[in-house]
C-alpha cells in the first residue's frame, strides 16, 4: 500500500511538472499565478444575463432610480424583499401583471429559449469583433442554464427550454474561434441548503457545480460573482482555485476574476473587475498598472433585459467606441453586456450597437487587440490613457496608436515621448498622406484632408516604430 501511494504521488508530482507551477490553496502562491496572454490582448468580450429573469425583463427607470435597482435580473430578490420604494415598484408590478398568486418559479416554464439560435448569436458575437463571451451559466436566483446535478428541476434542461443552452452556445463560440466563458454566482438568494448550512452548500453544491462546468465545458474564463456575504475562506476558494490551476481540464488556459469572498475585490485572483466604473477597493485598482482589469457594463442600464428601456436609454454607438478606447487606453479590457429576451432573441438595437462597434474594428482593431497601456518613458506607475478628453493613446512593441474621438481641427501635438528613428505615419483605413514631424521633445501630426465617406466613430493614426 505505501508503494503504491508512493507511485501514485510521484505521478502526481510528473504531471503538475509536466503542467508547470504546482500552485498551493492560498492566496499567497494562487495570486503568483500569471493571467494567461489571450485574455490581455483579447480587449474586448460580451458579457450575456439570460435566465428566468429574463422573462418578466422588469427594472423601475428614472433618474431617482440608482443604479443597481435598475437591475432587471434581480427581480426575485427585490418583488420577496421588502422596506424600500423600489421594492414596491416590483411587487406593484408583479401583482398588476401577474396577480397575487404567482409566484416566481412560475415564470420557469415560461423561459422556453424558443427563438435561440446559438449559431446565430455566436456569428453576431464574431462581427462585433468581441473576441471572448462571457454567459450566466447560473446568476443569484439559482437556475442553471445546463444539465446540472445540483441544480435538479431547476436548469435549463428539466425545466423551461429542456435543453443545454449552455453546451450549444459553447459549441458555436468555439467553432467560430472565439474564447468561451462563464459567469457563476457563488451565492443564492433562496437555497435552502445556503440559508441553513453554508458549508453544506459550498462543499455539496457550488464546489461540485463549478468543477462540473469546468469538466463538461472546459471554459476558458470563470468569472465569479455573489461573493460579498462571506470570506473567501469560508466559500473555499483558494481549495477550488488550486484544483482547477493544477489539475482542472483548463489548468494552462483558464483566466479567473477578483470576486472570490468579501475581502478579495482588486486584492486577489486573477484580473481585476469594475462594474458600471465601481470598483470594490480603489487603492487596490491602482495596481492595474501591472495587473489586468476588466470593466462589464450593459449596453443600457440593466445587464438582464429590461423592457421599460426606450433607445435613448441605450449608449450610443460613439460612446460605446469611445468606451473601448478609453478602457484598453487606460490598461483595462471591456466586457459589454447584452440582455436577451426569454425567447432567444437579442433585441435589434443591441444588435446594431455590436455590429457598429465591429465595424469600427474591422478599421482600427490594430490600435486594440494585442495592445497594451502607453506610459512615458521613465514613468512606470503611472497609466497615461489620455492626452485630452478625446485624445488617447495605445502601443504595440514600438509601434504607437493616437486615437482621436473627434477629427483634430489642427495638428496632433505629442509632448515628451522619446521618439527614435525615422517613424512612419499613417492612418488607418485609409490611403491617404499623414504629414509627421519632430521638434524638440514634441512629434507633430499632421491630419489628411478627409471626404464625405472618410467619417469614422474614432480615428487612428499610427507611428510605426517610434519607441523604444
Amino acid at each position: 500500500m505505501k508503494r503504491l501511494l508512493f507511485l501514485t504521488a510521484a505521478i502526481l508530482t510528473l504531471i503538475v511538472t509536466a503542467y508547470g507551477q504546482n500552485y498551493q490553496p492560498n492566496w499567497e502562491s494562487l495570486d503568483k499565478r500569471p493571467v494567461p496572454g489571450w485574455y490581455q490582448d483579447a480587449k474586448f468580450g460580451i458579457f450575456i444575463h439570460w435566465g428566468v429573469y429574463s422573462v418578466p425583463a422588469w427594472a423601475p427607470f428614472g433618474d431617482s432610480i440608482s443604479v443597481y435597482d435598475r437591475y432587471a435580473e434581480w427581480y426575485w430578490n427585490k418583488l420577496v424583499n421588502s422596506g424600500s420604494k423600489v421594492n414596491k415598484y416590483f411587487r406593484d408590478f408583479h401583482l398588476k401583471t401577474y396577480g397575487p398568486n404567482f409566484r416566481y418559479q412560475d415564470f420557469a416554464p415560461m423561459f422556453k429559449a424558443e427563438l435561440f439560435n446559438p449559431d446565430q448569436w455566436a456569428d453576431l458575437f464574431r462581427r462585433a469583433g468581441a473576441r471572448y463571451i462571457v454567459l450566466t451559466s447560473k446568476h443569484h436566483e439559482g437556475f442553471a442554464l445546463w444539465p446540472s446535478a445540483q441544480s435538479w428541476n431547476w436548469n435549463s434542461a428539466d425545466v423551461g427550454p429542456h435543453r443545454d443552452l449552455c453546451g450549444d452556445l459553447t459549441k458555436a463560440v468555439k467553432k467560430t474561434g472565439l474564447h468561451m466563458g462563464f459567469y457563476y454566482s457563488l451565492y443564492e438568494w433562496f437555497n435552502p441548503v445556503y440559508q441553513s448550512n453554508l458549508e453544506n452548500y459550498v462543499d455539496n453544491h457550488m464546489i461540485p457545480q463549478m468543477k462540473d462546468l469546468v469538466v463538461r465545458y472546459e471554459p476558458d474564463l470563470v468569472w465569479t460573482d455573489g461573493e460579498w456575504d462571506h470570506t473567501s475562506a469560508e466559500w473555499k476558494s483558494e481549495q477550488y482555485l488550486e484544483w482547477l490551476f493544477n489539475q482542472s481540464p483548463v489548468r494552462e488556459t483558464v483566466v479567473v476574476n477578483d470576486r472570490w469572498g468579501s475581502e478579495t475585490r482588486s486584492r486577489h485572483g486573477g484580473f481585476y473587475t469594475t462594474e458600471y466604473g465601481l470598483v470594490g477597493d480603489k487603492e487596490g485598482l491602482e495596481d492595474a498598472n501591472i495587473k489586468p482589469w476588466e470593466e462589464c457594463r450593459g449596453i443600457g442600464t440593466s445587464f438582464g433585459f429590461n423592457r421599460t428601456e426606450n433607445a435613448e436609454d441605450y449608449t450610443s454607438s460613439a460612446d460605446l467606441v469611445k468606451l473601448l478606447i478609453s478602457t484598453v487606453a487606460a490598461g483595462g479590457n471591456l466586457l459589454l453586456d447584452i440582455g436577451p429576451a426569454g425567447d432567444g432573441t437579442i433585441s435589434p438595437i443591441m444588435q446594431q450597437r455590436l455590429l457598429d462597434i465591429g465595424r469600427w474594428l474591422d478599421v482600427n482593431g490594430e490600435a486594440i487587440y494585442g495592445t497594451r497601456a502607453f506610459r512615458k518613458p521613465g514613468d512606470l506607475k503611472s497609466i497615461n490613457p489620455e492626452l485630452s478628453k478625446t485624445i488617447f493613446l495605445t502601443r504595440k512593441n514600438k509601434d504607437l496608436y493616437v486615437i482621436c474621438l473627434k477629427w483634430p481641427d489642427n495638428e496632433i501635438v505629442l509632448n515628451g515621448i522619446g521618439s527614435v528613428g525615422n517613424p512612419l505615419a499613417s492612418m488607418l483605413g485609409t490611403g491617404k498622406e499623414v504629414g509627421f514631424r519632430k521638434s524638440g521633445s514634441r512629434i507633430l501630426i499632421k491630419p489628411p484632408v478627409l471626404g464625405p465617406g472618410d467619417f469614422q466613430l474614432a480615428y487612428v493614426f499610427r507611428l510605426k516604430n517610434i519607441l523604444k
